[in-house]
This record gives C-alpha cells, structure tokens and sequence, in this order.
C-alpha cells in the first residue's frame, strides 16, 4: 500500500515529486552539459572572447524573469508558470540546435534562459508549498540528487557529442526531456488557487533588464571590445546604474512590484539572499571555466574535463540531503557557516594548484566546493522560504533565485573579463598552455575571494530556532 505521509517516492506526493525532479533536470543538465562543448562550439563558429556571452546571457534571461514568474505564480499559482517555462525552454533549444554562428547561438540561449527563469524557482517552490520544514532537507537532497546525476550524465554527452557527433545535439537533446517532464507536471500537479485582480509590474521588469544589460555588457566588452575608461565602458555603467536606481524609485511605487522590496528589509531575508548571490558566483567561476582549463592546461579530452567538474555537482546533493540533520540541531546559521568555510577551502585549493595542474586535484577541490554549497546554499534557502506564508513564498523563492542567478551573471562576465585580461584576443587553438594556467589561477582567485565575502554574509545571518513548519527569530 503507498505511503500515506513521508517524502517517498511512494507517498501521496511522491507522482508529484517524481515530476519535480524530472522538471529540475532540464535546467541541471543544460547547465553541465554545455561547459565541456565549449571549446568544440568556438572552433565551430569562433569569437572565443565573446563564449562567456553563451553563460551570461543565458544566466540573464533567467535572473530578470525570476522575479516576474515568481510574483506571477503568487497570482496564478505554480502549474501554469512552470509549463510556461517548459515551453520555452522547449523553443530555445531547438533554436540553439539549429544556430548558424555564435552570435545567433548567444540570442538563442536568452530564449532558454527565459525557460529556466521558470522552472528552477517554481520546481523548488512547489516542494515548499507541500513539504514542512523538516521534510525539506529530505526533498532538497532529492531534489539535488538530479544535479549528482547530471553531473555525470551532461559532462558525458557533451563530451561524446563534442567528440563523435556534433555540439549540436548537447541542445537537441532536451527535445524529448521537455515533452517528458510538461507531461509529468500537467498529469500530476493539481493545485487550488484563489483567482484575484492583479497589475503586472511591466515598467519594473523592463527598467531591471535593461539595467543589468548595460552592466553586465559593460564588465564583459570592457578591455576587449573598448577600453574600461573610455566611452562606451563609462555610458555603459553609467546608464546602466541609474536604470537600477530608477528600478528601485519604481518599486516603491508599483502595487504590485515585480521585486518587492520589503525582502531586503528583514534581516533573515537580506543574509539568505546574499548567500545565495556568493554561491551563484562560486558555482559558474566554476562550471564555466574548469573544463576549458583543464582541457588546454592538460591535453585532457572533454569527456575527462567534464567528468573532473562533476565532482562539484555530486558533493552538492550529498551534503544538501543532510544538510537538514545540520540545521534541526544546530541551527541555520551555524550550517550555513560550516558549508562556506567547506566552499573556501576548496577554491582556495584550486587558486594555489592553478599553475600545476591535475586533473585528481582539480576533481577533489570541486568535490569540497560541491559539498560547502550544498550546506549553505539549501539551508539558507529554506530558512527563507520557511520564515513566510504561502502568498509570500513565491516571491521569496524568487528573490534568493534572482540574487544567485545575478551573482552567476555577473559572476562569469567579471571572471571572463579577468581571463580575457591575460589571454587576449587570439583564436583559441593558439592559446598557450601557461596563459591559460595564468589566466585561470586568476580567476579561481576571484572564487575564492567571492567565498571569503560569502562566508562573512553567513557570519551575519540572524539566528533562528527551527519549528516544523517555521523558522522563528530568536
């Protein structure tokens, strides 16, 4: 007989979950599969020094739209959001299949990244909604059970099909992937909402893209495309700061503002937040530029590059399974801090292994990093999904998602900006081995860094004592 409670598989929520999972698994698949091609994908259409657009604006679309989903899912509820990204997502990668140059490539990533700035938030959403506190741990590890299995499975498509066929099919690949988890999620996900009146915050949402463009655009072109003080670079923060100040000055206003505001004035909420922006941050430093590192630095194929990555997204789902025996007896802050001291220590590994390269090593490192996320980044999120009700949650989701995602954008334009710094504008295939280790010391540096800034954030989390279904202040 199934389960009638519990986290099981077999549960009354167990169809649910089962579709949960197979809806994360787009978005973490895209995100390991793609990394290992990249090297395949600019021998193909070129413009190495413009690859980390393919992460940017991707990590873009996906940020801005987080917020609108979310506020959206509070309205409308989590079903039809959560298709709707599908959807997209579905459109985006045949595009992306179908690219004819790099330029073309990049537009079409933004059309997938439209697509998962649904489906992350909602997926970790709807687990919010029907799982307590103390079952969320549980469902968190399932939940990132999906990352362990595509950090071995993404890294080894994109590797075959780099090698063997073409970088093509790393995207036409989600085809079926989409058809399979729109079916789960229409079949499976009942849910009652209350229909009321809503206003769409459209002038938030347009200022708030536009302005993180201009940013984002200004840190990646910035000593590549023009020098960083001339022209374009100062128009390019300078317009692009305002339009943040004047995104702020329009949520003040707005009935329903697209970010509300009043996550940034609780101090739970603030912490939880900024942790998720560090761990953005750390996570695509990572993901974007270890393959390529080690795949010049080494001579290692992109098979084995891939599979070296993978360790950071197996140690995630470990620690994150456990992570709620952590947070129920010691509390939330004391787990976050463990995880980000686990996370600093591993890119401080990296950064001072940068200039002898192996690929074991490399392995390792990414393993403890994997692990420190997956104690900070899980709990923090569930302390801040637990610390408000059902209409807040979605916007609360959304917000600790938009902050990792902006911290994932603006995370790999800053470390592709420190790369092409020292590499240049050559093609790839004329890349020097030591340039490449010089460049990527740097950058796992600035990992490192931005660890060192996220555990202090965790420091300042407030404390709070863990009930079943809240986390209460202390």
């Amino acid at each position: 007989m199934a389960e009638k409670t519990g986290v099981g598989f077999r549960s009354e929520r167990g169809p649910i979950l089962i579709a949960l999972m197979t809806t994360t698994g787009l978005v973490a698949i895209d995100s390991t599969i793609l990394a290992t091609a990249v090297p395949s994908i600019v021998g193909d259409l070129g413009g190495f020094s413009q690859f980390t657009w393919l992460f940017s604006i991707y990590l873009l679309a996906q940020a801005v739209t987080v917020p609108v989903y979310s506020k959206l899912a509070d309205t409308f509820g989590r079903k039809p959001i959560v298709l709707i990204g599908i959807g997209l997502f579905l459109l985006g990668s045949i595009l992306c299949g179908l690219a004819w140059s790099l330029p073309a490539l990049i537009v079409f990533r933004a059309v997938q990244g439209l697509g998962a700035g649904a489906i992350q938030p909602m997926a970790i959403t709807i687990a919010g909604d029907i799982y307590t506190v103390a079952e969320r741990a549980r469902v968190q590890g399932y939940l990132a059970s999906v990352w362990a299995i595509s950090a071995v499975l993404g890294p080894t498509l994109g590797g075959l099909f780099s090698q063997y066929v073409s970088w093509r099919w790393i995207f036409l690949v989600n085809i079926p992937l989409c058809l399979l988890a729109g079916w789960l999620i229409q079949r499976n996900f009942k849910e009652k909402i209350e229909r009321r009146s809503h206003r769409i915050d459209y002038a938030g949402a347009t200022v708030l893209t536009l302005g993180l463009s201009l940013v984002i655009l200004a840190v990646l072109e910035g000593g590549q495309a023009w020098a960083w003080n001339s022209v374009q670079s100062l128009a390019s923060f300078g317009m692009g700061g305002l339009l943040l100040v004047s995104f702020v000055v329009i949520e003040t206003r707005a009935t329903e503002p697209v970010l509300s505001l009043w996550v940034f004035t609780r101090r739970l909420l603030i912490t939880t937040t900024l942790v998720s922006l560090g761990g953005g941050a750390v996570l695509i430093g990572l993901t974007s530029f270890v393959p390529t590192f080690l795949e010049i630095a080494t001579g290692t194929s992109p098979l084995m590059a891939g599979l070296a990555l993978a360790a950071l997204t197996i140690g995630w789902p470990i620690s994150a399974s456990i992570s709620g025996r952590f947070y129920l007896k010691l509390g939330f802050r004391p787990t976050v801090v463990i995880g980000m001291l686990v996370t600093l220590i591993g890119t401080v590994a990296l950064a001072l292994s940068a200039q002898t390269p192996s690929i074991a090593f490399v392995a390792l490192a990414c393993f403890f990093v994997g692990l420190g996320l997956g104690l900070a980044v899980t709990p923090s999120m569930i302390a801040a999904q637990s610390s408000v009700q059902w209409n807040e949650r979605g916007v609360v989701t959304g917000a600790n998602l938009f902050a990792r995602a902006i911290g994932s954008a603006v995370g790999v334009a800053v470390f592709g900006a420190i790369a092409n710094a020292v590499i240049g504008q050559t093609q790839l295939a004329e890349k020097d081995p030591g340039t490449i280790t010089l460049a990527s010391g740097m950058v796992f540096a600035a990992v490192a860094a931005c660890a060192l800034l996220t555990l202090a954030a965790a420091v300042s989390m407030p404390a709070a004592r863990v009930a079943d279904t809240e986390v209460v202040p202390a």
